[in-house]
């Protein structure tokens, strides 16, 4: 009839609106995928090429903090005086970075114990050259009880990668490096008390808190997402956070 026919091509109508609808939702929705796609492949590919990098440069960046307390010691030299500097971040230096020259040695860590073996060669010579420098009697005491202190360091260090079975000992030096770290980045937060009651942070050095800062991501980022270790990654993400704690500081103060 002719009703029939009507209701039919209505029907008709209404099933072909549908169907291009459902096709245009379904576009969309491919469409959204695509985009959620090539955005988490960049998004991928950006934090590879951040762990990539991170990891190339951590070692460099450690050298280059090693190689900070180099324009004083110059200064020592020419002035032929350490005045009132003092001896423990070089005779510190001697001994933190041994340790993680045995816990790299011991974990097959190259960029770990190649990076330090450089500030052990570094430290000794700023160590050395304190020691030269260094006048009075209290001066040579200090001198001879930052050796000793040194000295018991590397030796124990030495006798437990001897004695202790590999695992263990690397498990050993690797918390007794990181206590090191703790207690060397704790060392700058001391000063902060005087940076909040005088208003000036004067005291921060900026290119060495900068060098520290980017030290610390780069061995963060390698130590957490390539190594998985946590003696790595730990103390350098406290290192981290002091650091951005001195910049905060050095940004609201001002170099006054």
């Amino acid at each position: 009839s002719k009703d029939g026919g009507l209701w039919y091509k209505l029907r008709a109508l209404l099933r072909e609106t549908t169907a291009k609808r459902m096709d245009g939702f379904y576009g969309q929705v491919n469409a959204m995928n695509q985009i959620d796609f090539i955005l988490a492949a960049n998004n991928t590919t950006i934090m590879q090429f951040l762990i990539t990098a991170c990891d190339v440069l951590a070692p460099y960046c450690g050298v280059l903090c090693f190689l900070a307390p180099f324009p004083t010691l110059q200064q020592v030299k020419s002035d032929k005086s350490t005045g009132a500097l003092p001896l423990l971040p070089y005779s510190s230096m001697i001994s933190n970075s041994f340790v993680w020259v045995m816990y790299g040695l011991l974990k097959n860590l190259p960029s770990v114990h190649m990076s330090n073996m450089m500030g052990v060669i570094l430290g000794i010579y700023y160590f050395r050259t304190y020691a030269t420098y260094s006048k009075g009697m209290s001066g040579s005491h200090q001198v001879r009880m930052h050796f000793r202190g040194a000295s018991c360091v590397v030796l124990l260090n030495l006798v437990l990668a001897q004695t202790l079975e590999k695992s263990m000992a690397a498990d050993i030096i690797g918390k007794e490096g990181v206590l090191y770290c703790i207690i060397l980045f704790a060392s700058p937060l001391s000063a902060l008390k005087h940076v909040l009651e005088s208003k000036s942070a004067q005291s921060i050095p900026l290119p060495f808190t900068v060098a520290c800062f980017i030290n610390c991501f780069c061995w963060s980022v390698t130590g957490w997402f390539l190594m998985k270790d946590f003696n790595i990654y730990i103390p350098n993400l406290l290192g981290l956070s002091c650091s951005c704690v001195q910049l905060g500081l050095k940004a609201w103060y001002g170099p006054r």
